[in-house]
């Protein structure tokens, strides 16, 4: 974790003293995928440990909350992603595309889970989503923070029992 706020700092340190630095606005495309293309087909067959959940959609509750934890703190993903999960953390500010939008849920219907974990692993190519596998979380507590991350979509709260 403090290599991420470290390079942060540096990247932040850098826009501000190049004269160009840039608020994030929304995505322009939130549908787009951003798996690189010949990874996309490996990436949408990924699926998580059997003792967690077949989809994230479906996570137990207690996984979500685990999830959630991950989300805040270990994982550091409220940073850029936010509380409540809309792409406006505060390091997400300074991020061109900004951060993914997870209560868009036309982005969860689009995205398989295989996608979305592929992208906690390896990062973003083209945007401040940095790998966080294994350098920041294991592989289980990434399919615990999508389960989360799926969770901001309101639809998918009437599959947990």
């Amino acid at each position: 974790m403090k290599r991420f706020f470290a390079l942060l700092s540096i990247l932040t340190a850098f826009a501000f003293f190049s004269g160009d630095l840039a608020f994030a606005g929304p995505e322009k495309d939130p549908l787009k995928a951003r798996v690189p293309a010949k990874e996309r087909g490996k990436a949408k067959k990924l699926k998580p440990p059997a003792n967690l959940y077949k989809k994230a959609k479906k996570a137990s509750a207690e996984i979500v909350a685990e999830g959630k934890k991950l989300f805040e703190g270990k994982g550091t993903c409220v940073n850029c992603h936010g509380k409540s999960g809309d792409g406006k953390g505060e390091a997400g500010k300074v991020l061109t595309p900004g951060p993914r939008d997870f209560t868009f849920c036309k982005f969860h219907k689009k995205r398989k889970d295989g996608e979305l974990f592929w992208i906690i692993k390896n990062g973003s190519p083209g945007t401040g989503m940095v790998a966080m596998i294994p350098a920041t979380i294991t592989e289980e507590e990434g399919w615990k923070t999508l389960a989360y991350e799926r969770s901001f979509c309101k639809k998918y709260d009437k599959y947990r029992k």
